[in-house]
């Protein structure tokens, strides 16, 4: 199992940026993929974003495309996401999460973060 710890969040202007952060435990976290899913109220949950275990794919929900950017940092044990020009929409709870199954491309999350919030204001 890994544990996981999201910090970064907060709340910023549209168009501003933030740079969320997430350390992991555990020796295993090269080997896993990992992302971040948002959850805003009244919404479903998103799969943001995602990258494999060395950094070569990632993939990008449509509506941060261009603007969200994903990264790894595998000696950290971190992975980081990396948002520019953010929206109102943009608004939620960022959950970093990592696929402790240890799943095919693309991936499924068994672990989960507490979360940090992102505000967005008009």
């Amino acid at each position: 199992q890994v544990q996981l710890v999201e910090s970064g969040g907060g709340l910023v202007q549209a168009g501003g940026s933030l740079r969320l952060s997430c350390a992991a435990s555990g020796r295993a976290f090269s080997s896993y993929a990992m992302g971040w899913i948002r959850q805003a109220p009244g919404k479903e949950r998103e799969v943001v974003a995602a990258i494999d275990w060395n950094g070569d794919t990632t993939r990008y929900t449509d509506s941060v495309k261009g603007r969200f950017t994903i990264s790894r940092d595998n000696a950290k044990n971190t992975v980081y996401l990396r948002m520019n020009n953010l929206k109102p929409e943009d608004t939620a709870v960022y959950y970093c999460v990592a696929d402790t199954y240890g799943s095919t491309w693309p991936p499924s999350f068994g672990s989960w973060g507490q979360g940090t919030r992102v505000t967005v204001s008009s």
